[in-house]
């Protein structure tokens, strides 16, 4: 049944500013509430076929499961498919944009956001988290490595072919630990030591959760892909949600902003670099499992303990992995950068992802 009253929500932490329209009549409603979801609903369910709409944002998921669950039709629209007039830019107001929210759910001009189940939104959660700390890491060996410097001590350590020693081994460890300085060295390796261990912890979690029934057969079947370990390949099954929910593999690549940007006009047309336009997460996830394919063999990737994937499914990722190479290949050839030619080789592996996705949950 079609709905009859449109009703924006302005969500916020601590309050929400409703208003509902019913285009029929012209009748226009208003009311301001605490974050109280109860009360929300039951103002919603005394309108006539009643349908409500927030903005996707800082706020989530949770309005929308708990206006769901007392039986309200509430959608979440994606706030950068809205486009608001110019004369409204300046006049930006609670008031506003409620009214501006049901105006447009009347006009049926809503797209309306994916909303994943809790399971698996505590799963990108805990992906986002590994990502997170990873980049804690990355940040507390910066210091280290800079405090350091500071005062003169760079690790310059050569083998016996007298090529320099990688940092952060062993080796580099001990070196660290030997230099004697202020109070606060000891507490940059000890915050350093600790984010370490941190993410080792969150990958085994991760790993764990990997092997669960519901994301083991897409994970697995991901992972005959070059590049893409039990890692990624979780973080792709959890943040996508159903690949077969995306009409062809152009729009998921597009959902992920990894398509090219253009600028065209009559006779003119012009592209520039990918739009960035999307799954931040997993873009730059999948733009950094693409640089496996600068040295890797046309060969299949062979299969791993436990990995449980259909022969169909094998040979569609083995015709992958060969078309990825020779993609990159020829990027190169053509005299690309090598840059330019990963980014390329990120978006068609996102596609070859997405059809082994679809051959999964179509089994």
């Amino acid at each position: 049944m079609a709905h009859v009253t449109s009703i924006g929500l302005d969500v916020h932490a601590r309050s929400i500013k409703g208003c509902a329209f019913n285009p029929f009549t012209g009748e226009v409603e208003r009311k301001t509430f605490g974050y109280e979801p109860a009360e929300v609903a039951s103002w919603i369910l005394s309108f006539e076929a009643p349908k409500a709409v927030y903005e996707s944002g800082v706020t989530g998921f949770h309005l929308q499961r708990e206006l769901g669950s007392l039986g309200v039709d509430c959608v979440i629209g994606a706030v950068s498919k809205m486009d608001k007039p110019a004369a409204d830019k300046r006049k930006k107001t609670d008031k506003r944009d409620a009214a501006f929210l049901a105006r447009q759910l009347a006009l049926g001009t809503i797209t309306e956001v994916h909303v994943p189940d809790p399971e698996c939104e505590a799963g990108h959660d805990i992906s986002r988290a590994l990502a997170d700390s990873r980049d804690d890491v990355v940040a507390c060996k910066q210091r280290l490595s800079k405090m350091l410097l500071r005062y003169g001590y760079v690790y310059d350590e050569v083998n016996a072919r007298g090529q320099r020693k990688n940092t952060w081994t062993k080796a580099h460890w001990t070196w660290i630990e030997s230099i004697e300085l202020a109070e606060a060295l000891d507490y940059y390796i000890d915050r350093c030591k600790r984010a370490i261990e941190e993410k080792r912890e969150l990958e085994e979690k991760v790993k764990a959760h990997a092997e669960e029934a519901r994301w083991k057969p897409e994970v697995d079947a991901l992972k005959c892909l070059k590049g893409i370990d039990a890692v990624t390949a979780f973080a792709l099954v959890v943040e996508v949600d159903g690949f077969s929910r995306f009409r062809n593999a152009s729009a998921f690549a597009s959902w992920l902003g990894l398509v090219p940007s253009e600028n065209s006009s009559a006779d003119s047309r012009r592209q520039g670099g990918i739009t960035k336009a999307g799954n931040k997460h997993l873009r730059k996830m999948l733009v950094e499992a693409a640089w496996h394919y600068s040295n890797a063999s046309r060969g299949e990737k062979k299969a791993m303990k436990g990995q449980v994937v259909a022969p169909e499914v094998r040979r569609h990722a083995a015709k992958g992995v060969r078309r990825l190479v020779d993609r990159r290949a020829a990027l190169l050839d053509a005299g690309k950068k090598s840059v330019v030619a990963n980014c390329a080789t990120a978006r068609e592996l996102a596609c070859w992802a997405w059809a082994i996705g679809c051959m999964v949950e179509a089994a």
